[in-house]
């Protein structure tokens, strides 16, 4: 058996696992991984038969991926609970309502066809960090297994108990007509029902589902799904409309009149709906998300606090369990929330539901909440090439040349920089409040550019025109995948 054993050590990424099925992986190779998360569990748990939930995305063969996972698991002594056809975080709120030792959920998120994955947690609420993935790297190549004897146990009807904890407590007055779109993928069967069983009229879009994504695969950050949902937002005359991906952690926004509302927007639109009842509350975002958090007049009379974090949903959902936040916002959609408003993982129903509750809050169209929010220039989030064995060092040399830039005082386009942040590469900002950033992808051979001025396109231009000269200067940067 071991002889067919094929398991690509490229597909454990930084927070999860991903592999083309079965070029990079198998069969066996998805049961090896089993029992590397078996052991691992074991080892932080120090329980013998720690009970893992175990779901799966709709996809032709995640099934299959499961039925070998689990078989993996089993064999290191773990007790599996199967909730069966899932969402992601429908198998985090598992963990909680099973009180269950860890998590693994099969699923490729909005990837293309082909692709398998799997997202695992041990922590509640938390999916694997970067340490935790090369620490079930090694086990798993090692094949250094624990070898016990577990079971399993279907457990029946839990999207039902999934669905009743978001729409009991989030019933909504208005009559807030949406649409949903989930491009066919596993939201389908979860976010038409709980968003209608929370008081919205649904316009559902690609709802029934498909393995074959036969328009787009669903993912709001593609440029198809967006448009097929601004379409359908106009011909309905809809309120708001609601793109969700492959396995419902991440959710697009467009509004009344069709258009994109950037996912950091809408997490500051929320977090001023929260923040006249949470007062005091801190909110964490992203690295790459808008400088508007900082000086928003609404979050400072209602004493609330921002802190900007590394990009990445699993530090992002550290962060705010770590700073008992009460939201967190990452640029791609991944939105947090924590007690009372959620267990603090990723769930893209539950955002959604939160942009209904704003709406519910206000007289007002969703275009003209937008446009309460003081008017900036966002770049798109660029990425120059730059092989990964050298990408961490540019960005290190980067970062001593804008700290020395700020130490002695120079301008760049009349403005002296007046704060870095190197939590994640570095984020340097301006008296006016515009910034810039450049830091290390984590998951491919590229840096990564964003530029946001509160002044003009202008402005937003010359910061990215000083960026790119430090990067050019270094000599190891090629193509960008966009400019401005």
């Amino acid at each position: 058996m071991s002889e067919n054993l094929k398991i690509d050590p490229y597909g454990f990424r930084e927070y999860d696992a991903r592999w083309i099925y079965e070029k990079d992986i198998n069969s066996q190779g998805i049961t090896n991984l089993g029992k590397g998360l078996g052991t691992q569990i074991i080892k932080h748990t120090k329980k013998n038969n720690p009970r893992v939930i175990v779901g799966q995305d709709y996809r032709s063969y995640s099934e299959e991926i499961k039925t070998a996972l689990k078989k993996g698991l089993i064999s290191t002594g773990c007790f599996v609970e199967d909730v069966g056809l899932s969402l992601s975080p429908m198998v985090y709120f598992a963990q909680f309502s099973l009180d269950a030792d860890a998590v693994a959920m099969v699923t490729a998120s909005h990837n293309e066809n082909g692709w398998t994955g799997v997202k695992m947690g041990i922590k509640k609420g938390l999916t694997h960090a970067p340490d935790e993935m090369q620490e079930l790297k090694e086990i798993t190549l090692s094949k250094k297994f624990i070898v016990n004897t577990g079971q399993e146990k279907e457990i029946k009807n839990f999207q039902e108990i999934y669905k009743a904890d978001l729409i009991n407590s989030n019933k909504i007055k208005k009559k807030i007509k949406a649409v949903v779109a989930c491009g066919n993928g596993t939201a389908g069967i979860f976010a038409p029902e709980i968003l209608r069983g929370i008081g919205c009229e649904v316009v559902e879009l690609d709802c029934k589902l498909d393995w074959a994504f036969p328009k787009y695969n669903p993912n709001p950050e593609d440029l198809k799904m967006l448009h097929a949902i601004s379409k359908a937002v106009k011909e309905s005359n809809a309120d708001i409309g609601f793109g969700f991906d492959g396995d419902g952690d991440r959710v697009g926004v467009i509004d009344n009149k069709g258009n994109e509302i950037f996912s950091d927007k809408i997490g500051l639109l929320i977090a001023r709906n929260l923040s006249s009842k949470h007062n005091n509350s801190k909110f964490i975002v992203d690295v790459k998300s808008t400088g508007l958090f900082i000086n928003d007049n609404i979050l400072s009379k209602n004493k609330c606090k921002t802190i900007y974090w590394k990009t990445g949903h699993s530090h992002i959902k550290r962060k705010v369990n770590l700073e008992k936040a009460l939201a967190g916002f990452e640029k791609s959609g991944h939105f947090f929330f924590n007690s009372p408003l959620g267990y603090g993982y990723d769930d893209g129903i539950n955002s959604a539901i939160q942009v209904c509750h704003l709406l519910d809050n206000q007289n007002k169209k969703m275009n003209e909440i937008i446009n309460d929010l003081p008017k900036t220039f966002q770049s798109p989030t660029m990425a120059p090439f730059c092989e990964d064995k050298e990408k961490y060092e540019v960005v290190k040399d980067i970062v001593k040349e804008i700290e020395e830039i700020k130490k002695n005082k120079v301008k760049i386009d009349g403005q002296e920089i007046v704060d870095v942040l190197t939590v994640n590469g570095i984020r340097f900002s301006f008296d006016d409040g515009s910034w810039g950033l450049i830091r290390a992808s984590s998951n491919k051979p590229s840096l990564v550019v964003v530029t946001e001025s509160t002044k003009s396109d202008e402005r937003k231009k010359k910061i990215f025109d000083f960026i790119d000269g430090l990067l050019q200067k270094t000599g190891k940067i090629g193509k960008y995948d966009q400019k401005i």
